[in-house]
């Protein structure tokens, strides 16, 4: 069976999960594989003990462990690796250019939001959800508003996903709506983005890292 790698916690208000592995979770779910969740402790993420070592070279997650032991880390490349290995359900274009397309989009969603804007809204729910740093937060919507956003708005227009159908990019964007589902943030100028989130949020595979999903239930598929 895979294994994917996370780091996930439980609130009061509802379960945090990292972002990169969040993006791999719903492909998993999107292919309807059979997976486990390994959750590690976020000091191992610290510490780098030699054991996470041994399996991303790097000490982060998310890494996926093939049914051989073999460990593929990286979310973009776990996420190419599942649809080419199983093709099934498919989440890429055939053509070329449409292909470097949704790679671009992928690599803007990482950059801008997974890597960019968004830690500073999620880290301190994180590490200090009884202090959170709002000011540290209110930079973080701000850097969405003036970067993120307009240009994903841009890139919808009037369509449902970043390509005609669910792909590979709009993965990035599931993590970032459960983010945003914590924060409650208001998408009013930016209305393509706000019905995009709704709608990614309303996917059956959503429900693997939504908020309101408690871990125990968010386990994988047996």
């Amino acid at each position: 069976m895979l294994i994917l790698a996370t780091t996930e916690r439980e609130y009061p208000w509802g379960t945090l999960r990292s972002t990169h592995a969040s993006k791999v979770k719903v492909i998993l779910e999107e292919k309807e594989l059979a997976y486990r969740v390994e959750r590690l402790h976020p000091g191992d993420l610290w510490k780098k003990p030699a054991g996470l070592l041994a399996k991303h070279p790097l000490g982060k997650v998310p890494y996926l462990q093939l049914p051989d032991g073999a460990c593929i880390f990286d979310s973009t490349v776990i996420n190419e690796y599942l649809e080419d290995r199983y093709p099934h359900n498919a989440l890429k274009p055939n053509r070329d250019w449409e292909l470097a397309q949704m790679r671009m989009q992928e690599t803007f969603a990482d950059e801008a939001f997974l890597v960019g804007d968004l830690p500073k809204i999620w880290m301190p729910y994180w590490v200090k959800p009884e202090s959170r740093d709002e000011a540290l937060m209110e930079a973080g919507r701000a850097g969405l508003r003036a970067r993120g956003l307009p240009y994903l708005e841009s890139q919808l227009g009037e369509r449902e996903y970043l390509f005609e159908d669910f792909s590979l990019a709009d993965a990035p964007y599931m993590a970032a709506a459960m983010v945003l589902e914590v924060d409650g943030m208001v998408l009013t100028d930016f209305p393509a983005c706000a019905a995009y989130f709704e709608r990614l949020r309303a996917r059956p595979s959503y429900r693997a890292i939504s908020p309101k999903t408690s871990l125990e239930d968010s386990a994988g598929r047996g």
